[in-house]
């Protein structure tokens, strides 16, 4: 395999099991402990590892089954950022999301002791070579929403900016030397970025405001994956909001493509399942030796998407991109947080399933 993305790939995260929420609800209420919760999050784990390679699939996640978010999780174990309970939760269509939030405390540094390595190790043991241990962590752009950044320990945002990608520089090279080959860096940064419309709360921007934010996103990832070794995949999930199946933001990709494909990564996983993300047309900024992962099959959902509606979707994306450098997946993940969205487990799988499919049909691999 090249260094990119496979034909057939998925986001990462995966609806948890009834056994897992309710070890985890214990777990909480003081009622199991931590060496019982870790036994089980193994087993399922184990479980849900067989699942991903007997239907085809190439890059393999633990589903983020130890985490109860996608991003605070891994963002409150870095040196220097704290968790906390803020009075609202996050505003997505129709919901909002359980009150949680990060904030720095302190000058960011590497953390050698994340737990998300110890998860890692676990992941990749269990795969054993058969496949690749794909790991799924939060975009250092997640850092700069607002509310976050602590302007008294970083007056200048470009001094946070460097230390962040330093950050991210030290933690991809740590997940590398346990064996780590494919990382994603999952954005929803980016997002808010585009002119279409925003429903969390306070991260409305002037047109002035987001033409800075877009190049300081695109100068922090570039400064967090210069020289990392030349075999390792990294590419990054842009996301509009995934919780309970309901979404947090709408808009094409025009306004941030001259900015976000610029970035030296290895491939895009783009959300393409419904008029919220545009056209193909921003496609023409790519850079030739990227691939676009279009997320053409929605995860909110557990119905499959028209098979002819798909192929001709990846005959329109074309027009932009090189169809050996287009791949298929999922437009996000199943569980972006512990409550997952609406469809049952075995609805995901058929999706999965369903994606590799389709990827030894339009690609003749799903690889």
């Amino acid at each position: 395999m090249t260094v990119r993305p496979f034909r057939a790939d998925h986001v990462g995260s995966l609806l948890r099991p009834k056994r897992l929420k309710e070890a985890r609800f214990k777990f909480n209420n003081n009622e199991l402990s931590l060496d019982e919760l870790t036994r089980i999050e193994d087993e399922e784990i184990e479980r849900i590892i067989e699942k991903q390679i007997e239907i085809g699939l190439h890059s393999i996640t633990d589903g983020e089954f130890r985490r109860s978010w996608w991003h605070f999780d891994f963002l409150e174990n870095i040196n220097g950022v704290e968790g906390y309970t803020p009075d609202h939760g996050l505003e997505f269509e129709g919901v909002e999301t359980r009150a949680h939030n990060v904030r720095i405390v302190d000058k960011v540094s590497f953390n050698p002791n994340h737990p998300h390595f110890e998860h890692f190790k676990f992941l990749y043991k269990k795969v054993a070579g058969r496949a690749t241990a794909k790991v799924s962590i939060p975009s250092p752009n997640q850092l700069f929403h607002p509310n976050i950044l602590n302007k008294t320990i970083y007056p200048n945002i470009e001094d946070f900016a460097n230390d962040i990608a330093k950050v991210y520089h030290e933690t991809l090279q740590a997940f590398y030397d346990l064996g780590a080959r494919y990382i994603q860096l999952d954005d929803v940064y980016w997002a808010g970025l585009t002119d279409g419309t925003q429903k969390v709360r306070g991260r409305q921007r002037s047109e002035d405001e987001k033409l800075k934010a877009r190049d300081l996103a695109y100068k922090v990832i570039n400064k967090a994956i210069e020289g990392l070794p030349n075999d390792l995949i990294l590419t990054t999930h842009i996301c509009r909001g995934n919780y309970k199946s309901t979404w947090a933001i709408s808009g094409g990709y025009e306004a941030i493509a001259p900015y976000l494909f610029k970035e030296n990564l290895n491939g895009f996983f783009l959300e393409y399942d419904d008029e919220r993300s545009g056209d193909f047309e921003p496609l023409r900024f790519f850079n030739d030796n990227a691939y676009a992962v279009l997320g053409l099959i929605t995860s909110k959902t557990g119905e499959l998407e028209n098979k002819e509606t798909i192929k001709k979707r990846i005959k329109e994306a074309e027009q932009y991109v090189n169809i050996d450098h287009i791949c298929i997946s999922p437009q996000c993940g199943f569980a972006s947080t512990e409550e997952g969205n609406a469809l049952t487990e075995q609805e995901q799988w058929n999706k999965l399933a369903y994606v590799v499919e389709l990827a030894n049909e339009l690609f003749g691999t799903a690889e």
